[in-house]
């Protein structure tokens, strides 16, 4: 096994927080999630919820701005390869993002599982 040189290490997390800061600054939607994500651990915190919910929330966050953070990186390489209008490439943008979607819908529905039952019971009184 090859032992990368420890500065290769840290450049590697340097460019992945370049891509989170790419994406934070120029995606809106990016925008969205981390905004709900925080609305989430602090409702998460409220509700005081069990380790295992943790466990399923966080999983969730991480599996949307992912899916997020993909969908971005094929926009801009479909941009790159095919920069005028081509079928084959809004097909590859519109699948990228249904990927997202499909993770949000299921991470809403998580939220909605965690989160409902509990808003319910404080509303009880």
């Amino acid at each position: 096994m090859i032992n990368a040189p420890s500065n290769f290490k840290i450049k590697s997390f340097q460019f992945a927080f370049n891509g989170l800061t790419e994406a934070f600054r120029t995606q809106a939607n990016f925008k969205v999630h981390i905004v709900a994500s925080i609305l989430v651990i602090a409702g998460g915190m409220f509700f005081n919820i069990t380790s295992i919910e943790w466990a399923i929330v966080l999983l969730a966050i991480g599996m949307v701005t992912a899916a997020e953070c993909f969908n971005t990186a094929l926009e801009y390489l479909t941009n790159l390869v095919s920069p005028q209008h081509n079928v084959i490439a809004g097909k590859v943008k519109d699948l990228a993002a249904a990927g997202v979607l499909i993770c949000s819908i299921i991470s809403a529905a998580i939220g909605g599982i965690i989160f409902v039952p509990k808003i319910a019971e404080l509303l009880k009184g």
